[in-house]
């Protein structure tokens, strides 16, 4: 981490759940860190580490509009643009919300970032751009055909980076992650289950038919990886790539439920299957089987240290103990 110590960082959708984590890893490396978040799902409880001190500053703004957060920019060596809706379920039902949050959003950052003549961009993507792959593993050479408006907002996003770095010279890493969990998740299956069992130990509603099959990465992970990725960046090893950024492996809903109910220490929990479309789904716009082929991350020299069955785990031990 020592290559990071001085670098002036702004990251946006910082007080959710992964740009809180991203903020602990910079601020533990010695950088100067500028946190932006409109609090619409993020919470400042997540930053309270760091609120008080002197390299750290936070703004409330919200990136639908510009405002005093473009300001941040300058001078900025890096931009970290990891705000989102982060429910794909939404934009069956609200597609506006993540044209708005995701693609106007992100826009808006680009802008920014020209105009201060910011250094480098990362990009949290998503595996939602591929839609139902035809590969599995899928490699980021697939082709990307969307099947939720998040993905394809997601989708939209990388293409207006790509344009930036080709118009304009940004440098930018585009990071497709997977599923990732840990301390302060809020959302997703693990915690769904979590609270319809504190609700009723006895009976379980998943959607879907269960046998949906996806990769998990811990957060800690995930952190690694991004910044494992931004040296490489800033060393010039490549101007702008995207990357697939998740686990060796994968685990069915079923699996997940599983892990959630043996540790809350419950026994004969009835599983009450909800699928929503003809072939099982959770939602519309689900993708049912997905698995990143993360072997161009592999080949820089990084590789996840937990499965996808331990990162659920310990993510599950650490919300139920009201960890954070």
């Amino acid at each position: 981490m020592e290559e990071l110590m001085g670098l002036s960082a702004v990251v946006t959708g910082a007080a959710g759940f992964l740009g809180s984590h991203l903020i602990d890893a910079l601020m533990a490396s010695g950088c100067r860190v500028v946190g932006i978040d409109n609090l619409s799902s993020g919470t400042l409880e997540n930053l309270r580490t760091w609120l008080d001190h002197p390299g750290f500053s936070f703004i409330k703004d919200d990136l639908k509009h510009e405002g005093d957060w473009c300001s941040a920019f300058k001078g900025a060596d890096v931009v970290f643009h990891f705000a989102a809706n982060p429910e794909v379920r939404i934009s069956s039902v609200r597609p506006r919300v993540h044209f708005d949050e995701n693609v106007v959003a992100t826009f808006n950052v680009l802008e920014a970032a020209r105009r201060a003549d910011v250094g480098a961009l990362v990009f949290a993507s998503s595996s939602t751009v591929y839609g139902d792959p035809e590969v599995i593993p899928t490699p980021e050479d697939h082709p990307k055909r969307p099947v939720s408006i998040y993905g394809a907002s997601k989708l939209a996003c990388e293409v207006l980076v790509e344009t930036y770095h080709r118009l304009y010279g940004l440098k930018a890493l585009i990071l497709r992650y997977a599923n990732i969990v840990g301390p302060r998740l809020t959302h997703g299956a693990i915690v769904d289950f979590i609270r319809k069992l504190r609700a009723n130990p006895q009976q379980l509603e998943i959607l879907g038919d269960g046998t949906q099959r996806k990769s998990y990465l811990h957060v800690r992970d995930a952190v690694s990886a991004t910044l494992h990725l931004l040296r490489a960046l800033l060393k010039d090893s490549f101007s702008c790539e995207a990357f697939n950024v998740g686990s060796e492996d994968w685990t069915s809903v079923v699996r997940i439920a599983d892990i959630v109910v043996e540790e809350m220490g419950l026994s004969d929990v009835r599983y009450v299957f909800k699928p929503m479309t003809h072939d099982g789904r959770g939602w519309p716009g689900d993708v049912k089987l997905m698995l990143l082929d993360i072997s161009k991350l592999k080949a820089t020299g990084w590789r996840p240290t937990m499965s996808s069955e331990e990162a659920v785990r310990e993510t599950a031990r650490t919300l139920l103990r009201g960890g954070r």
